[in-house]
């Protein structure tokens, strides 16, 4: 039996723009996810965040499935251009009613709502301004995070600002397959300072104006390198390292920039940042989902590339190979590198090709075994003396995927998108027994 402390946090994740629709109700502007999905050719089939999952008026549905899940928390994303649809300005009322209406719903269910105030859906008149790129969309996130917790903040404990900044980075600005679709290395260095500023400032005014506790959520992964020159490897793994997890890692905790970027991104930075970045922190929220293995490439814009998983290897339908010990290795790092956080595992999931049968069930094995080889990589590193205090599915309800739209599935609920009807996966089962149990038993 592989057993959990019991004040240990069962949660689930979800986003706004994979699951709310109503992309143009009650005085929502667009956002750049919008504007890059409507551009043909940038999101699989098509597909658009406009209805998603429905759920904007289905949400009292699927906080009766969070219910029945047994959630101890559940983190759900705010959508800024609901809340100010041309970016800034006067909040829109009907935007913060729907927040306040979900929030209450999952708080008479016993459930403790855990608001992310950034998952990626930027005001598409923010990006007309700069976006990320600008230094000004740093205060300007800070305002409608002050908005936002002054709407909510009588019953939501716990915010937390920026889900992914690094995918957001890289994806958005250096290699453009995520909106805004910029592919630049200057956008990207801008934009990883802009967005790490952003965390600083919004921390340090939710701290002035309540007692909440505070945090942001990274998406790191364990580098490993491929290669025969030992010195070169290890350049590259810690060239990739800096661009991926520790340009966001090092300013949080240890109040600088990797060696190995840093020149990178010294333009962008004033007096002061670097101490306004590295605000005092109630929660660090780590997504992760695998490794990633590297190897040299002079031809490459940034001297590295990844590689694809090894032969044989276990792989889910987004080509991600399933390995446990990544979470394992990760959090030892944030416990011997950076002072052992507070951390809680705000996403972890697989997406496989789910169906129903012809019962009408949704049979999912493969990831049942993820999330207990995961799983058990918690425990390890609880063991280890690690500080980890909860574990958040990604995700509750299939959606829409981001470039993938809704060909990938990673839910513990299916969604057929023709009649919006939920249907509990073999996952959600097992999730539910482990939450009551806190605690799963490996199947031989």
């Amino acid at each position: 039996m592989i057993e959990f402390p019991e004040e240990f946090v069962w949660g689930a994740s979800t986003a706004s723009y994979q699951i709310e629709g109503a992309a143009r109700e009650n005085g929502r502007g667009p956002s750049i996810w919008d504007t890059f999905s409507h551009t043909p050719g940038k999101v699989a089939g098509g597909d658009t965040g406009d209805v998603a999952c429905d759920h904007y008026h289905r949400y009292r549905e699927d906080v009766g499935l969070m219910s029945e899940l047994g959630l101890g928390a559940y983190r759900f994303s705010v959508a800024w251009p609901r809340i100010f649809p041309s970016g800034w300005g006067r909040p829109n009322r009907k935007g913060l009613d729907f927040y306040e209406r979900l929030v209450d719903s999952v708080l008479e269910q016993g459930i403790t709502p855990w608001a992310c105030l950034y998952h990626w859906d930027l005001p598409q008149a923010v990006e007309d301004s700069g976006g990320w790129t600008a230094r000004d969309t740093a205060y300007r996130f800070a305002d409608y995070a002050e908005v936002v917790a002054e709407a909510l903040g009588d019953r939501v404990g716990r915010f937390l600002m920026l889900n992914e900044p690094s995918i957001v980075a890289l994806l958005g600005h250096l290699l453009g397959i995520h909106a805004p679709g910029r592919s630049d290395i200057a956008a990207y260095a801008a934009a990883t300072h802009h967005l790490n500023l952003a965390t600083g400032e919004g921390v340090s005014r939710l701290r002035k104006l309540g007692d909440w506790q505070l945090g942001t959520i990274l998406n790191l992964e364990p580098v490993h390198g491929v290669g025969e020159d030992e010195a070169e490897v290890q350049r590259v793994v810690d060239l990739y390292d800096a661009f991926r997890n520790r340009n966001y890692l090092d300013p949080l905790f240890l109040g600088s920039y990797p060696e190995a970027t840093s020149i990178l991104l010294q333009p962008y930075i004033r007096d002061g940042d670097l101490e306004t970045i590295r605000q005092p922190l109630d929660m660090l929220g780590l997504n992760l989902y695998t490794r990633v293995r590297v190897t040299a490439d002079e031809g490459s814009l940034v001297g590295f590339r990844q590689l694809d998983p090894p032969r044989g290897a276990l792989r889910t339908e987004m080509n991600w190979e399933v390995y446990p010990n990544a979470l394992f290795e990760q959090l030892l790092e944030l416990k011997e590198r950076y002072g052992n956080p507070p951390v809680y595992v705000t996403e972890n999931g697989a997406a496989f090709a789910d169906a129903p049968d012809r019962a009408g069930e949704v049979h999912d094995p493969e990831r049942i075994r993820f999330m207990a080889m995961y799983l058990s990589a918690v425990r390890r590193a609880l063991d280890a003396g690690v500080d980890v205090r909860g574990y958040f599915v990604w995700t509750l309800l299939d959606n829409f995927e981001w470039a993938e739209g809704y060909s990938k599935r990673f839910g513990l609920v299916y969604v057929d998108y023709e009649t919006q009807e939920r249907i509990p996966k073999s996952s959600f089962d097992w999730y539910r027994e482990t939450i009551r149990e806190r605690g799963f038993v490996i199947e031989q």
